[in-house]
């Protein structure tokens, strides 16, 4: 079973919206260069997400973690959805990809693979 890893939230100015998003909704920024940062609740409690600049995807996207990517885009291409792009990797163990849902959305998967 999948369960919500986190969200992406783009933005425009990432600055305007660190400050919108801790001013607002209290959230703790921690950049990861100059186009991308995390956002976290300072008590730990709730998801996490980071805010990102505008790119391909214009809207807010859910992350899922699933045992296998693979696994998962064929369900859901068996499902009417469709695999964005080629899973690409996020370090040694981790990868994601895109996919659009049977209802046009975009999410996103996310897995480890076991180590060699």
């Amino acid at each position: 079973m999948a369960k919500m890893e986190h969200f992406e939230i783009p933005v425009d100015d990432i600055r305007r919206a660190q400050t919108f998003y801790k001013d607002v909704l209290g959230f703790d920024y921690t950049p990861w260069g100059d186009d991308m940062g995390t956002i976290t609740h300072p008590d730990g409690e709730g998801s996490n997400g980071d805010l990102h600049v505008r790119g391909v995807l214009p809207h807010p996207t859910v992350v899922f973690t699933v045992d296998r990517i693979e696994d998962t885009i064929d369900l859901a291409v068996a499902a009417g959805g469709e695999q964005m792009g080629e899973i690409q990797p996020l370090d040694e163990r981790s990868r994601w990809v895109y996919l659009r849902d049977s209802e046009g959305n975009v999410i996103g998967l996310y897995d480890e693979v076991a180590p060699d």
